[in-house]
């Protein structure tokens, strides 16, 4: 009865937990990062791709408005 647990929590970890946690990261740094840091981003989306791929309907992403001063 274990082994069924642990499988179910390491698919939600993999599916949900994590991928929530990823997209906020990229939402807070995505428009401030540098190389490095770009490409660790790039690793994140296509090592969680799956999970992602789930939450994907629910997110958004785009940018906040610029205000332009009359």
């Amino acid at each position: 009865m274990l082994v069924p647990l642990v499988y179910l929590a390491v698919a939600g970890a993999y599916l949900l937990v994590i991928p929530v946690a990823v997209l906020g990261y990229l939402n807070l740094r995505w428009y401030t990062c540098g190389s490095i840091e770009r490409g660790f981003m790039y690793f994140l989306v296509f090592f969680f791709f799956p999970g992602l791929l789930l939450l994907s309907p629910f997110v958004n992403l785009r940018p906040k408005q610029r205000k332009i001063p009359a």
